[in-house]
């Protein structure tokens, strides 16, 4: 019996029977680029066009924070941005800039570079009001949730405390120093940030959301298995016990190197990794991470962005073909990894759109 794209998406993350292998394109910066008219017309459908399963990856978050003593001032001069935030022991500042080849603001400058920085971002955690706000998700669910699947970010920090201070806070250079030069310091601070995280997933589990997601990034180019265990998996093994006790579904993204964290994500309860992508962007391919992990977790992802970029249309169907034939369809949601490069031919994607309508024959 032929299922819509809702139930498609959600039985693959369940693990229960589906018609066919569900796809659905990441369109992070492809999205972007293209013409004004598609992108008024909407992503959900755009999915439509070209015959893919809309499943809304980091949909929107469901919570907003306050302060009770802080504040943050943000200032923009040209190209050149800055976010101060400003506490009664101090203050932080991130610096960004533009890009105007990706149309997109990139983190240049890290607020933590001494051990009292670490103190300032413990106080603003604590000094942190976190309350429910499930409006855009609601208004999602009303307009195109009998077609979509909507996943939203769960998190203060929308990953975990740790991956947040290497890619936001300090950078991985910085946050491995400090994990070593004043590590009491660097564990009050994790301390106050993973309290606030669980009460945000406390409060998202509230929500109407089947499955949720928590961009991660996880990959061995930043953190080593060893920091892995030490400062991420008790977090997210948190979070998968907050969502299991009401039935809900958690979903890891990871975007980068993922051979050698297999066998610690798959102690913390996930329920599906997305994003996983082979060389170059990773490092393993969606049916050899198939081999490694347990059954009941769900793998999204496995087509490389470069492949789908460069490749022609017969050698792009036989990657595809390979993919699905070698993967099989049990948790299984085709899609390309972490992004899409601008520069895709549409025609490719209804390409794949045929080959995994006609897997289900």
């Amino acid at each position: 019996m032929e299922m819509n794209s809702r139930e498609r998406l959600l039985n693959s993350i369940k693990g229960t029977e589906t018609d066919r292998i569900a796809w659905s394109p990441f369109l992070p910066y492809y999205w972007e680029s293209l013409p004004e008219s598609t992108r008024k017309a909407g992503m959900l459908e755009f999915y439509k066009s070209i015959g893919a399963d809309p499943l809304f990856r980091g949909y929107c978050t469901l919570i907003k924070k306050e302060y009770k003593n802080s504040c943050i001032n943000e200032k923009t001069e040209g190209k050149s941005r800055r976010v101060l935030i400003e506490t009664p022991v101090g203050s932080l500042e991130f610096i960004y800039s533009y890009s105007a080849q990706g149309d997109t603001w990139f983190l240049t400058g890290h607020p933590l570079k001494r051990e009292e920085d670490y103190k300032i971002l413990t106080y603003l955690n604590e000094d942190m009001i976190i309350k429910p706000d499930f409006s855009r998700y609601e208004a999602g669910m009303q307009a195109m949730g009998k077609e979509a699947l909507l996943v939203p970010i769960i998190g203060s920090e929308m990953k975990s405390s740790y991956q947040s201070l290497l890619e936001n806070w300090a950078g991985t250079i910085e946050a491995t120093y400090a994990a070593y030069d004043f590590p009491e310091t660097l564990g009050e601070c994790l301390h106050a940030m993973k309290q606030n995280s669980r009460r945000a997933v406390e409060i998202a589990v509230e929500s109407g959301a089947e499955a949720y997601i928590f961009w991660e990034d996880s990959s061995t180019g930043n953190i080593s298995p060893d920091f892995f265990r030490r400062y991420v998996a008790d977090e997210i093994s948190g979070w998968s016990d907050i969502l299991h006790r009401e039935g809900k579904y958690l979903i890891h993204h990871a975007c980068g190197q993922l051979r050698n964290l297999l066998p610690e994500m798959a102690k913390t309860g996930i329920d599906v990794i997305e994003s996983m992508s082979p060389p170059p962007t990773g490092d393993i391919y969606t049916y050899e991470a198939r081999a490694l992990l347990p059954d009941n977790i769900g793998l999204i992802g496995g087509i490389e962005p470069t492949v789908l970029l460069n490749y022609n249309m017969e050698d792009l169907a036989e990657y595809v073909r390979e993919i699905i034939q070698k993967t099989g369809k049990h948790r299984f949601i085709l899609g390309n990894a972490d992004s899409c490069p601008p520069g895709v031919k549409k025609e490719k994607f209804i390409m794949i759109s045929a080959i995994v309508k006609n897997s289900g024959r």
